[in-house]
């Protein structure tokens, strides 16, 4: 027989205050989602007999005064390591070793249109740039592109840069990245030069989208979409667009907190809470097929 000792949620919770306090992007917001944590726990909100109970109340609570769907406490089933971004380094690089790097699909299809699927992430750049090379690489020659971002939950913003570096013909800005308080920002550009060859930025590009896409993946399809160089079709993202890291709080526990938020040059806001919005909408399940149609309509006028 064996017993169970139950959670202690007090350390979590005033780790997690603590963490928000000194480092989410905005400092006002901050003070006011730690006072409802400290409010909840005395309240007994947070007696929960797991880890994965505790997490899914606390994610609740981070979330509810400004929807910020990065806000997150997050249940890992195996211990993760005190490093900060430790535990998320661990989960992703088990998906890249899994999924081809990120490019788990390049087919072409009738017409000389090709479809690269990007998946499950955009991984670290320092891992990706060799497959994501690869696959686009090998769909530079078509006709027309479908990326295909409807499983791809976000990841690095250098390898969303790398990725429309491929799509691009000349070095362009394509966001900025304000830091907490206004003290820093940091422009995010397209490279003027990348390994293999560029698909360009001349030939139809089309992205597909849908409830999934979150983070990274959105910046992708917004950069490109108000850029003017793609057509986004399927259905309106999630709304993520808050870089953030991660703080271990619990031996399954990670705290994960916006540290910055993203500003496009060309409308000077982003896609928080709003997700991108398709330029063709239609369920996720269909973008493909109208993506394709539309490819082939295009090069045939």
């Amino acid at each position: 027989m064996t017993t169970s000792t139950k959670l202690a949620p007090a350390p979590v919770i005033d780790e997690t205050a603590r963490l928000m306090t000194e480092h989410y992007v905005f400092p006002e917001i901050a003070e006011q989602v730690a006072d409802l944590l400290r409010r909840r726990l005395a309240e007994g909100a947070y007696d929960a007999d797991s880890a994965e109970e505790l997490a899914g109340l606390v994610t609740a609570d981070l979330q509810s005064v400004n929807g910020d769907r990065h806000l997150r406490l997050k249940h890992h089933t195996e211990p993760v390591p005190p490093k900060k971004g430790a535990a998320t380094l661990e989960a992703m690089r088990r998906d890249f070793d899994t999924s081809l790097g990120g490019a788990p699909r390049v087919q072409l299809l009738d017409g000389g249109i090709a479809v690269v699927e990007l998946a499950p992430m955009l991984f670290p750049l320092e891992w990706a740039a060799e497959p994501l090379t690869a696959a686009l690489t090998l769909a530079s020659r078509a006709q027309a592109l479908i990326l295909d971002l409807r499983a791809n939950r976000g990841g690095d913003p250098d390898t969303v840069a790398f990725a429309c570096s491929y799509l691009l013909d000349e070095r362009t800005h394509l966001n900025t990245m304000q830091w907490r308080k206004g003290e820093r920002s940091e422009q995010s550009w397209s490279l003027p030069h990348v390994p293999g060859r560029r698909f360009g930025g001349s030939k139809p590009l089309y992205i597909l989208s849908s409830h999934n896409t979150f983070s990274a993946a959105e910046e992708l399809a917004y950069n490109l979409q108000q850029l003017g160089r793609a057509t986004v079709i399927g259905e309106p993202t999630r709304g993520g667009a808050h870089p953030c890291n991660g703080w271990t709080v619990h031996p399954h526990l990670e705290a994960t907190i916006p540290v910055g938020r993203a500003i496009n040059p060309v409308t000077g806001t982003n896609w928080e809470g709003t997700g991108v919005q398709p330029d063709v909408q239609c369920p996720a399940a269909d973008a493909l097929d109208r993506a394709h149609t539309l490819a082939l309509t295009r090069l045939a006028d």
